[in-house]
């Protein structure tokens, strides 16, 4: 469907230079909903907008559905372009105009019959679940309101794939949820191809089939999120969250940072999706035979990989809990001691 071959991209201003890409090579499939990740800087917009030639790479060649879009010009690559919907971070709407006016406008420069403009803004519309909001304009919508009618827009010319870029950056955590739900109903709905980047693990591990990590503008990673989890791929850690877990009150105010006789340590682990946390809790209890209790745990499940931290109140012996640390540090299970209590 999408094959970027050898895509490089160099930004030059006066005597400076800044290679944004470098020699990327990322095969898409139909279908498929594929996230890119990287740190600020990374290339990450770069390289969506090369896909509809937005931006024009140095070298290398964007190639979709059979058609090297890079040796297209003026009409031909216009034409193409329909083919690709795209949806920005800031929603880019029109403020002068309505929300099914804002839908309507690709339709509109294409001059498109105004009985199908309005069958079809309808439609979409109500894809995005804002019918009732057609009359509105942005200035009156919510955040998530305004992407959904983006979204809806970059589906007007009925598109074979659609870019995300940042879609959800500007959005709170709930309305997130919500418009990457509406990004999988559609590519269910309309086997839509979706590439979408971000520098948010969340949205990978919410919607994304298969994962590309970006760094300093090159591909340092590509596969699905378990795959690269299970093999402990450090191209994933900056993107895992490192907050620590709140210790619940009736612990802290009796926490002590040193071992005596009578107390037992309490532990945080960092699952990165190198152990599942099934599998986690049997080591302690059936390979160590070692009491515990479960504090807080925030566990996410994507496929076989379990991502998140769970807080371990280990009430073994002073050796046996020692044995078990050990094991965690030789098995590459990220763990902290958080203190010790009775």
């Amino acid at each position: 469907m999408i094959q970027l071959q050898n895509i490089s991209k160099t930004f030059r201003q006066k005597k400076n230079s800044h290679k944004a890409l470098d020699t990327i090579n990322l095969t898409i499939e139909k279908g498929e909903i594929v996230g890119v990740i990287g740190s600020s800087g990374a290339g990450k917009s770069t390289l969506i907008r090369c896909v509809n030639l937005l931006e024009q790479p140095d070298s290398g060649s964007v190639v979709i559905n059979g058609i090297n879009l890079t040796l297209l010009k003026g009409k031909a690559l216009a034409a193409q372009r329909k083919n690709i919907g795209m949806i920005f971070q800031h929603f880019n709407l029109l403020s002068s105009g309505t929300v099914f006016e804002n839908v309507a406008l690709p339709l509109k420069l294409e001059k498109t019959d105004k009985v199908i403009i309005r069958q079809r803004v309808n439609e979409l519309l109500h894809l995005v679940g804002l019918e009732n909001k057609a009359e509105e304009y942005p200035n009156n919508l919510s955040g998530g309101q305004k992407q959904r009618v983006a979204i809806a827009r970059a589906l007007a010319n009925s598109p074979q794939i659609l870019l995300c870029d940042e879609a959800t950056s500007a959005l709170d955590p709930v309305t997130t949820q919500s418009i990457l739900q509406l990004l999988q109903d559609i590519n269910r709905r309309l086997h839509i191809t979706i590439l979408l980047i971000t520098h948010e693990m969340d949205v990978v591990r919410t919607i994304c089939d298969r994962v590309a990590v970006l760094d300093h503008g090159k591909l340092v990673a590509t596969g699905s999120l378990e795959e690269l989890a299970g093999n402990g791929h450090p191209a994933l850690s900056p993107f895992i969250t490192t907050t620590q877990m709140t210790v619940p009150k009736q612990l802290t105010d009796t926490l002590q940072q040193e071992y005596t006789e009578g107390v037992f340590p309490l532990i945080e682990i960092e699952l990165n999706g190198n152990i599942h946390f099934k599998k986690l809790l049997d080591t302690i209890q059936y390979e160590y035979q070692l009491p515990y209790n479960i504090i807080r745990a925030d566990i996410e499940y994507t496929g076989k990989a379990n991502f998140g931290k769970v807080l371990i109140h280990l009430k073994g012996s002073k050796e046996i809990n020692e044995r078990l640390i050990h094991h965690f540090n030789q098995s590459n299970i990220t763990n902290f001691i958080r203190g010790y209590a009775a």
